[in-house]
């Protein structure tokens, strides 16, 4: 019964979104894995996967089609070791905040992991590393400013999971891991990136989420704040952002 109440609920939330702007309908991370990053994938580069552990982006068989050599660095060895066989050429056990990086990579892919780091600017700085000159960092974010983004901040970390998991049984794969959004918003990101040499090449900007698509009055009144921060802040009103950032090949 829950389950169908729930499901209702979006199917309202749903119909609401088609009186929205184009622009407030696009689901960023689907934006980020389907439209930006292939963009990106040439043949022969030498792709890093920071944090992708068991769910690398490309599989063996787009790695291989591509003469894409991937190396995956995560802070878990188990996930890494959970990936497809063959899906990395090279595995790093290590914390992003405190990695040295070879400058040898062409591509860094960081998809929804910087909000989990205690200290972005290392994170941000250990990316730099990581890249030649010339190299591009695609970073898809979920943002600070974000609602659910606060209450995630204050809320006990079993509390959270219970809820999330209650309510989208289905991404406990995926969610559900401590988020601490430091400085996760596009101006700071990007003023970090800045510090070492990364320079936004391109930049997108998302206002959809389904966190409170549960219960659809809760949506509507996040759907209207959502419309009346952009108005005044526009991209920081962003509940997820897409950021690819190139380092300077002068450094």
């Amino acid at each position: 019964m829950w389950r169908a109440l729930v499901k209702s609920q979006m199917w309202l939330c749903s119909r609401f979104d088609r009186l929205l702007p184009a622009h407030f309908r696009i689901h960023g991370n689907q934006d980020f894995l389907w439209s930006l990053v292939p963009k990106y994938l040439l043949n022969n580069l030498t792709v890093y996967e920071i944090g992708g552990g068991k769910t690398p982006y490309l599989s063996p068989k787009a790695k291989k089609d591509l003469n894409i050599k991937v190396i995956g660095l995560d802070i878990d060895m188990n996930e890494l070791a959970r990936a497809p066989e063959g899906a990395y050429d090279e595995t790093i056990c290590d914390d992003i905040t405190q990695h040295e990086g070879r400058g040898d990579a062409d591509i860094v892919i960081c998809q929804a992991l910087l909000e989990h780091v205690q200290d972005t600017e290392a994170a941000i700085s250990a990316i730099s590393s990581i890249l030649r000159p010339g190299g591009l960092a695609l970073i898809f974010v979920p943002s600070r400013n974000a609602i659910y983004a606060r209450w995630n901040m204050i809320m006990p970390q079993n509390l959270k999971r219970r809820v999330l998991y209650a309510v989208f049984p289905d991404d406990q794969s995926r969610q559900g891991f401590p988020s601490y959004y430091d400085r996760c918003t596009p101006s700071d990101i990007k003023e970090l990136a800045g510090r070492v040499g990364l320079l936004p090449a391109e930049e997108r900007y998302y206002y959809f989420s389904h966190y409170f698509s549960f219960f659809f009055p809760l949506y509507l009144i996040w759907r209207l704040w959502i419309v009346a921060f952009w108005v005044f802040y526009r991209e920081q009103a962003a509940e997820t952002f897409s950021l690819v950032l190139r380092k300077k090949a002068n450094l």
